[in-house]
């Protein structure tokens, strides 16, 4: 990092420095899909064994995903997402529509469907008075949104 790097707090940063990487996410993707098994989200993430254990093993520290023990002869585990980790599942669902949008706006390879029977298409509210959060709608402010 460069002497005179200031890097801002954020919360952003923080929690990149947990999920920021491809195969964490992709992790927390399969365990959304009811994929419990280590063998199972290696195969369908193509991480190598050695990087998967050592994501969920972060995600586990990090409150985001426990183990379950399945079979005690050999000793085997069965990861859960915890309610934090359920929350990073709209943000997997938010990143995949904008995939969807940009990347493969013809033929997206997976739909979600709503229990409302409609395929989901999710768009980022302000709670509080139900507007769409846009660029333009907000404004940071906080000891992290110095701008100079």
């Amino acid at each position: 990092m460069p002497k005179d790097a200031h890097p801002r707090e954020c919360s952003i940063a923080d929690t990149l420095d947990i999920v920021g990487e491809r195969w964490t996410l992709l992790a927390i993707r399969e365990l959304s899909y009811g994929v419990r098994r280590f063998d199972r989200i290696a195969r369908n993430t193509g991480a190598a064994r050695d990087i998967l254990t050592t994501r969920l093993r972060k995600l586990e520290a990090n409150g985001i995903v426990r183990r379950e023990r399945y079979s005690d002869h050999p000793v085997r585990y069965e990861y859960h997402l915890t309610a934090a980790g359920r929350e990073l599942c709209d943000v997997l669902i938010v990143l995949m529509a904008w995939g969807d949008r940009h990347l493969h706006p013809d033929d997206p390879p997976v739909r979600w469907q709503h229990s409302c029977g409609e395929t989901l298409s999710p768009m980022v509210i302000c709670r509080h008075c139900g507007n769409e959060a846009r660029p333009g709608a907000h404004s940071p402010t906080g000891r992290g949104a110095l701008t100079s």
